[in-house]
C-alpha cells in the first residue's frame, strides 16, 4: 500500500506539466475493454514486449496476470524473457544512469500511469489512447520523434514498427486571443512508411494495450464493482422491507 501511494504521488503531477507545456491536442475515447478477457491479454502481451524493456511496473506482480485468465505455464513462455520468476516484481533491467543519458529523463512507473493521467481533459485512458496514436516524425527532436498530446516528448515511438512512420502537417492560422501572433495548427497525417499493422489494426491494438494499463492501476476493479452493485441491490431490498415494516408499525398505532 505505501508503494502505490509512493507511485501515485511520483506522477500526480504529470498530466498538469504536459497541459502545462502546450498540449492542447483533444483527446479521443478509449475503447472501455476492462472486462474483456482477449484484449487484456493482448495488452499484457504488448505491455511486456514494448513497454517493459524501458519502464517498469514495480506494484505489479506477473502472477497477478493469473485473474486475467492467463496460467502460469502461459506467462513463463510466454511473458519472462530473463529468467524472472512468475512471482517476480514487473521491473526492467535498466539503469537510472543510462535512461538519463539517453532519454533525458528516467522513464516513469507505468504501475498507476492510467490513474495519474487523468484531467478534466478527459480520463487517463483517453489520455493514453490518443498519445500513443498521435506520434509523428521529427527530425528536430532527438530521439526523432515528436507527438500531438505531449509536444517535445523524450520517449520515442516504440511502436512504430506496427504503426508505420507517419509525418504530422500544420497550418498557420491567427492566435484567437492575440491577433499579432500565429499559430501552428495539426491538419493531418501524412504515411512515408507503412506498418505492420492497418491503421484500424493499430487502434485496435492500442486500445488492448490501454485496456491492459488500466487494469493493472487497479486489478480489483472488476471485483469492486461487481461487489458495489450487490450490495446496491442489497440495500435497496433492506431499505424496501424496512419501509414496509415501518408502514405496517405505524397502521397499527392508529
Amino acid at each position: 500500500m505505501k508503494l502505490l501511494k509512493k507511485l501515485i504521488a511520483a506522477v500526480a503531477l504529470v498530466p498538469a506539466l504536459a497541459f502545462a507545456s502546450g498540449a492542447t491536442h483533444p483527446l479521443d475515447k478509449a475503447p472501455d475493454r476492462t472486462t474483456d478477457m482477449a484484449a487484456l491479454q493482448n495488452g499484457a502481451k504488448l505491455f511486456v514486449n514494448y513497454c517493459l524493456n524501458c519502464h517498469s511496473a514495480s506494484a505489479m506482480r506477473y502472477n497477478r496476470l493469473r485473474d486475467i485468465g492467463l496460467t502460469e505455464d502461459q506467462i513463463k513462455q510466454n511473458l519472462l524473457f530473463t529468467g524472472e520468476k512468475v512471482g517476480d516484481l514487473m521491473k526492467n533491467t535498466l539503469s537510472a544512469k543510462d535512461a538519463k543519458a539517453w532519454f533525458g529523463a528516467v522513464p516513469p512507473d507505468l504501475s498507476v500511469i492510467a490513474r495519474a493521467k487523468a484531467s478534466e481533459a478527459g480520463t487517463g485512458a483517453d489520455w493514453l489512447y490518443t498519445y500513443l496514436r498521435t506520434y509523428y516524425k521529427d527530425e528536430s527532436r532527438p530521439t526523432g520523434w515528436n507527438n500531438l498530446v505531449f509536444p517535445n516528448v523524450g520517449m520515442p515511438h516504440v511502436l512504430w514498427e506496427l504503426q508505420g512512420v507517419r509525418t504530422a502537417k500544420f497550418v498557420e492560422e491567427k492566435d484567437a486571443h492575440d491577433a499579432s501572433k500565429s499559430v501552428h495548427k495539426f491538419s493531418g497525417f501524412e504515411t512515408v512508411a507503412a506498418g505492420k499493422l492497418s491503421a484500424a489494426e493499430y487502434d485496435n491494438a492500442v486500445g488492448d494495450l490501454v485496456a491492459y494499463l488500466q487494469w493493472m492501476g487497479e486489478p480489483a476493479q472488476n471485483i469492486r464493482k461487481r461487489l458495489g452493485v450487490v450490495v446496491l441491490i442489497f440495500m435497496a431490498v433492506l431499505a424496501t422491507l424496512a419501509w414496509r415494516l415501518n408502514a405496517s408499525i405505524w397502521k397499527e398505532v392508529k
